[in-house]
């Protein structure tokens, strides 16, 4: 029978700490939700006696999600834990989190104080906290750096007191795996009544680690790992929620989470949108290149079989599908295949004639589209889809665009207003287009800096349930978005 490992969400707390990336509470509940689908054991909803905003938020997360525990984080302090259990009142399953630093580092340049005085300060903020809740769960920060002799003593002195979760977190993100390992494998190894507590681990991607370091502790013991969709968190990040998911499902390690894999796509997307935080192209998982395929090498055993360059299935975590992206590096079996896709039947003796002529113009071009390969079948230039003329309103009054497009030689213009000049130009040209589109990416890029800079612009919409992306680029910014959003629907169209 496999063992579960625990799913500890911190993505409305220590994920929220990102700057610019914070979260109202209708966001914080949109979230909140999306995690209780997902499937996750404990969401950390916030840190209440930090703001209003934040104890409102654990508050009203705790009223809507009923099957995962809601956890408030709190410092050792009297008045921290008094407010993040009033937060927690109406939660149907809830768990305090406080802690104090265990290592020499904080405890001397942080607290001013010694090892007694704050073992003392840790027993009596568990046992406090536990005349609140059942449920306690102590954290011991900077575990990853603090004596392990001493991190034993506080980690059984905490249990003692009644913590039935005890979390060492590689704060800094510091440790090597084989270190962070031995920590908790020196844990279970002194600490006496270990037994009667699960072990966490909360650990920081400074040095790249924390997904490391959390498999690590895992293999060393621990039972409860603590981290963050799409690995945003505070510097580097945190551990990647998606990321450990699925190292534990892909290899026989014995280990199982109640996760619903299938829902970690869609719920990265909106972490993604409402943090205003784009996920990076080369992700792990979640990235939109994760199964995306250019060489000609790969291309041909992917189309094979998807084993061949393929650990995880798309499916397997809600991602839209395989794509094959045609560039110079694609080979003949490629080509082929998204020529059949557009519906051509090719010979043997057309394809090596078609496939010259390919590589040609893959060499001046960086990515080959539909349009593309439609001419080269003989078929002639379309030019379905061109920017007339975009005229933008904006400042106190409510942003208008009016836009004029050549669409299969007609010309059509639209005006649209919107909360924005870029959202304005969008809805005009979907007026235009007549076709429900879904914005999935935007993201605004400086080529070198300066009010004078060209601007790129990509972006990726979502038709039928395909993902197609824009690029466009310049000196104003909203042209460079209406260039990025009709390169995108001129694939569809």
């Amino acid at each position: 029978m496999k063992e579960r490992i625990y799913i500890f969400d911190t993505t409305l707390r220590d994920g929220e700490q990102v700057p610019g990336c914070q979260l109202n509470t209708l966001e914080k509940i949109e979230i909140a939700k999306a995690l209780e689908e997902l499937g996750v054991d404990v969401i950390e909803a916030g840190f209440p006696i930090s703001s209003p905003g934040d104890f409102q938020s654990v508050v009203e997360i705790s009223k809507v999600v009923k099957e995962p525990v809601i956890c408030a984080l709190s410092r050792a302090v009297k008045k921290d834990i008094e407010v993040a259990a009033k937060a927690l009142k109406k939660a149907k399953k809830k768990r305090i989190h406080t802690g104090i630093g265990a290592s020499d580092i904080h405890i001397k340049y942080k607290f001013f104080s010694t090892r007694e005085k704050i073992l003392q300060r840790a027993v009596w903020a568990t046992k406090f906290a536990r005349k609140f809740v059942d449920e306690v769960e102590f954290y011991c920060e900077d575990a990853g750096r603090a004596d392990p002799k001493f991190l034993a003593k506080m980690v059984e002195s905490v249990i003692s007191a009644g913590a039935k979760i005890v979390n060492i977190p590689d704060t800094t993100g510091y440790c090597l795996p084989e270190e962070f390992g031995e920590k908790i494998k020196y844990l279970f190894e002194n600490v006496k009544n270990i037994h009667k507590a699960i072990i966490s681990v909360h650990c920081h991607n400074d040095l790249g680690l924390a997904t490391a370091n959390t498999l690590a502790g895992i293999l060393a013991g621990a039972r409860q790992v603590e981290v963050t969709v799409n690995g945003v968190g505070e510097r580097a990040g945190n551990c990647a929620l998606e990321e450990i998911v699925m190292i534990l499902k892909s290899h026989n390690l014995n280990f199982e989470t109640r996760i619903n894999t299938k829902k970690i796509y869609q719920t990265s997307k909106l972490v993604s949108k409402l943090m205003r935080m784009p996920v990076q192209p080369n992700k792990a998982i979640v990235g939109r290149n994760a199964f995306l395929h250019s060489s000609g090498i790969h291309q041909d055993g992917v189309l094979k079989s998807s084993q061949t360059y393929q650990i995880i299935k798309p499916e397997d975590v809600g991602f839209p599908g395989v794509q094959i992206v045609l560039t110079a590096r694609s080979g003949r079996k490629a080509l082929k295949y998204r020529l059949e896709k557009l519906g051509y039947k090719i010979s043997k003796r057309k394809l090596d004639e078609i496939y010259r002529k390919f590589l040609e113009l893959a060499d001046k071009k960086k990515e080959i589209g539909d349009e593309d390969l439609r001419i080269l079948m003989g078929e002639k230039e379309s030019k379905k889809l061109k920017l007339e003329f975009l005229e933008v309103i904006c400042g106190t009054l409510l942003p208008t665009a009016t836009i004029k497009l050549t669409i299969k030689e007609k010309e059509k213009v639209a005006s649209a207003q919107g909360v924005g000049p870029v959202d304005a130009t969008f809805k005009a040209i979907n007026k235009i287009i007549k076709k429900k589109v879904h914005l999935e990416e935007y993201l605004v890029q400086a080529i070198s800096g300066g009010s004078e800079d060209v601007g790129k612009v990509h972006l990726l919409i979502k038709y039928k349930g395909q993902i197609y992306d824009g690029f466009g680029a310049d000196t104003d910014i909203v042209l460079a978005s209406a260039k990025a959003y009709l390169d995108a629907l001129s694939k569809i169209i």
